[in-house]
């Protein structure tokens, strides 16, 4: 079968920057982008995602945030994923109970957390939901799992050592693996003790998805021993690929390997200005939180700005993306996710058609 349209380097150009796509022409300069990083970008074989995140709550009522969940299911986004924060004096919804709601609102969506502080939860516990979930959603889960932020206000509120975060991850994610393939589990870790530990019924999925998330040395080791896939936070083009290439240079040693497409990256999107209103806010948070600037990750303008960002991170090797929405209010969401889907999912779908499985 045809994998889907192809376009010759000079309109691969034109349609990143208007939406028009040509089938024939004569062979010119692309002005921009150049025609062996067009024709590698178009003809590779890693599968584009688009799916669509939260952190803070950004709506002002429950029926707004419900009208936005039914456009992203049915608009087409690949998923929807929420981050993970216990503690805070802003808007944020729990996790794996959004999660849930989510599952039992929609039919095809999938949906994840990126990622879940896994040091500040018991381990059997988040084995148990993410099962459920799994198993009520028909196998739409997506776990992501990570240590957590030490900037956090989990760790202070909660009186919890960061030091340990690492070292209880690591054992919780040992323990999380074991149960959902069923074990009985005996587990006799410096964090964590169980006796006979097993839950029911497992995931739907026979193989549920582990997404690790963290660019540090050792988050990248962690993949590589556990994860099924690796998934960004607030890490730029460059530093995606440094995470990727180091993951897939510690994978012979673990004796394991991870699908080219199953890498992840994330990042802000607007379309509008600098000047709109709460930019410059998200911009502020976002350099507080991370003491990086912003320019360099968030994607502001047009679609074609939207798409010149994520054609960055797939250079990169990333292919499945979580997009958040720099909005607040209902109308805003709805809105900025509308242009999303209508302005620039058609553009990802030419200009990187979704692989057909070959039967074998």
């Amino acid at each position: 079968m045809h994998p889907g349209p192809r376009f010759c380097p000079f309109y691969l150009a034109r349609f990143l920057r208007e939406g028009k796509p040509r089938r024939h022409c004569a062979r010119r300069r692309t002005g921009g982008a150049s025609t062996a990083r067009l024709q590698g970008i178009a003809g590779m074989a890693r599968t584009i995602a688009v799916g669509i995140g939260i952190m803070d709550y950004p709506f002002q009522t429950s029926d707004g945030f419900w009208r936005w969940v039914d456009l992203c299911e049915q608009g087409g986004l690949d998923s929807i994923w929420q981050t993970d924060r216990i503690v805070s004096r802003t808007p944020v919804l729990e996790c794996m109970t959004m999660l849930a709601a989510v599952a039992g609102r929609t039919r095809r969506i999938k949906f994840g957390v990126n990622v879940v502080s896994v040091a500040l939860r018991e381990p059997v516990l988040l084995a148990k939901q993410c099962a459920t979930i799994d198993v009520l959603s028909g196998g739409r889960l997506l776990p992501g799992f990570g240590i957590g932020s030490p900037l956090g206000a989990e760790w202070a509120a909660m009186h919890i050592d960061t030091a340990t975060r690492g070292r209880k991850t690591d054992e919780a994610l040992e323990i999380i693996a074991r149960l959902w393939a069923g074990e009985a589990l005996d587990y006799d870790g410096r964090h964590f003790k169980l006796t006979k530990a097993s839950i029911a019924p497992l995931p739907v999925q026979p193989d549920l998805p582990m997404w690790i998330g963290g660019s540090s040395p050792a988050a990248i080791r962690r993949t590589a021993r556990v994860g099924t896939g690796w998934q960004a936070g607030a890490e730029t083009p460059d530093a995606v690929g440094a995470a990727i290439a180091g993951i897939k240079a510690a994978l012979p040693a673990a004796g394991r390997t991870i699908d080219d497409d199953h890498y992840g990256a994330a990042f802000a999107f607007r379309f509008g200005g600098p000047d709109d209103p709460g930019v410059a806010k998200a911009m502020d948070q976002y350099r507080a939180r991370t003491g990086r600037d912003p320019a360099s990750l968030f994607a502001i303008g047009d679609a074609a700005a939207i798409v010149r960002r994520l054609t960055a991170y797939i250079e990169a090797g990333a292919s499945k993306f979580i997009l958040r929405p720099i909005a607040a209010g209902d109308d805003d969401m709805i809105g900025q996710t509308k242009r999303l889907v209508e302005d620039v999912l058609p553009r990802v779908a030419v200009l990187w058609p979704k692989q057909r499985k070959i039967p074998a």
